[in-house]
């Protein structure tokens, strides 16, 4: 494929990529005015939040060996013209109930469009030095898109209705697809890749009952026996799935393919990283918003220089693996995301530009390391096998944010209560720092009003800086890792054939 071709069919990808992560987080601003204009009930609201995920996850892996099977190029634009369909519908839904399919339609979409665009990647750049340039702008949209998504839907309800969030997609899916039936080559997928169905809604079944149990544990008004059930129902459905595909001859996942090293280590990292970034930023947001009284978008503008400086970080660390290798840039970047969320607990008293700036070291880190480690991955897999490999990496990202909120979220919150009944205020301060402002909130004229928030206040710094050293060991950890398990693969730069 021509050179101009190659980069063109990249920034087809990488803007059907754009809207698939954007429409997992557009929603957190756009909630409360669609809830209502549709008169949602709060089950109602948690499912037009948690279908697009819970589905998007569960379908991954099968839309990922469709794409093997019949072809990417095929299967992506497949997706593309359900998306754009089910925005359409999203848009203009006259009820919840139809808003709850729609997310569904769209989640149905993504799954298709997700692993495929990965794929195309790994198949269009055959020079090692080019696929992990092209990888590390596909991760920087990636990893840029979720920051996007609030501020975009908070700009667009500016001026417009809720619906125009998901409006917004048609016009730019109607001219990537026209762009990509022009581009991308007809490819034959492998019609030896065999697709179970016993596989398929065991994967589907375990993965999306896992999800939404590891969300429901880690709602605050979450019901627990709920939560345990569905994680038992999802570990026990997946324990089943697993011993499916080591039997079956040609499985729908793979196995094997997580016995390779480099595979199982870019996975790996995909997991920890995602995971601890998304609990140190909840903690952070809810640091910014309760105990600096900053608003939902103050907050969210803070935290925008990680998700910026991920996004610049993509495309030289892309540039840099093919000098240095995937490992030392996957070591490195770790260790300065770690460095970066070290300096923010020392400094979070000090200049806000300095933390603005180690919260941006931070973003370069993580953008550094996941580049790398799709990189690793997509190194490391057949073009035949690419699109399996590209699934297990978005489930992995996709539990890795469940696991930060759920694990963290629970450290966070064990601390708090601690530290609270060491300063003699846990029945006022309750389990977390938003009971201690309501309790102030419903007795503000009592004396003992400040004194109690000054100690929940305290106590909920104390559990800040508990999950973001647990955050800062397990980085340098990972790193430490990385380094050891990468000293027999990857430690040469990549060569172009």
């Amino acid at each position: 494929m021509p050179s101009r071709s190659r980069w063109l069919t990249l920034a087809v990808v990488s803007t059907a990529l754009f809207l698939v992560v954007i429409d997992m987080t557009v929603l957190y601003t756009a909630l409360p005015s669609l809830a209502q204009a549709l008169h949602t009930t709060a089950s109602e609201k948690l499912w037009v939040l948690n279908a697009y995920s819970l589905v998007m996850a569960g379908l991954m892996p099968v839309m990922g060996a469709l794409g093997d099977r019949l072809g990417h190029r095929r299967v992506f634009i497949g997706g593309m013209v359900m998306f754009g369909l089910a925005s359409t519908i999203a848009a203009f839904a006259p009820s919840a109930s139809v808003l709850i399919a729609a997310r569904a339609l769209l989640a149905i979409g993504g799954a298709a469009m997700m692993p495929s665009t990965v794929a195309i990647v790994r198949i269009t750049f055959q020079d090692p030095r080019e696929l992990a340039l092209a990888i590390g702008i596909w991760a920087s949209v990636a990893s840029g898109g979720a920051a996007v998504g609030p501020i975009l839907g908070g700009a667009l309800l500016e001026h417009f209705w809720w619906g125009s969030v998901f409006l917004i997609n048609v016009p730019v899916i109607a001219l990537a697809t026209l762009l990509a039936l022009h581009l991308l080559p007809p490819r034959a997928g492998d019609r030896s890749i065999t697709i179970d169905l016993h596989s398929c809604w065991q994967s589907m079944l375990g993965i999306i009952a896992l999800a939404y149990g590891i969300k429901e544990w880690a709602r605050p008004d979450g019901l627990p026996l709920l939560a345990a059930g569905a994680v038992l129902l999802g570990v026990l459905t997946l324990v089943l799935f697993v011993r499916r595909q080591l039997r079956l001859p040609r499985p729908l996942v793979d196995l094997r393919l997580l016995a390779a090293a480099p595979v199982a280590t870019g996975i790996l990292v995909a997991l920890v990283a995602s995971m601890t970034l998304i609990g140190f930023e909840l903690v952070l947001s809810q640091r910014l918003q309760l105990v600096l009284e900053k608003s939902p978008l103050q907050a969210g503008a803070f935290v925008l220089p990680i998700s910026l400086g991920s996004f610049f970080a993509g495309p030289l660390a892309g540039a840099w693996i093919g000098r240095i290798g995937c490992v030392r840039v996957m070591a490195l970047g770790l260790t300065m995301s770690a460095l970066g969320i070290l300096g923010y607990l020392l400094l979070r008293e000090g200049s806000v530009w300095l933390q603005l700036a180690v919260l941006a070291l931070c973003g370069v880190g993580i953008g550094a390391g996941l580049t790398a480690s799709s990189t690793l991955v997509m190194s490391n897999v057949s073009e035949e096998r690419a699109g399996m490999a590209g699934s297990v990496e978005g489930v992995a990202y996709e539990f890795g944010g469940g696991f930060g909120v759920t694990i963290f979220g629970s450290i966070m919150t064990a601390i708090y209560v601690a530290r609270s009944q060491h300063l003699g205020v846990d029945f006022m301060a309750g389990s977390s720092l938003d009971e201690a402002h309501r309790y102030a909130q419903l007795h503000a004229d009592a004396p003992q009003t400040q004194a109690l928030l000054h100690s929940a206040m305290q106590a909920f710094e104390a559990s800040f800086s508990g999950v973001s050293s647990v955050v800062v060991a397990m980085l340098l950890a990972l790193s430490a890792l990385v380094w050891w398990l990468g000293r027999n693969f990857a430690l040469r730069p990549l060569r172009s054939h």
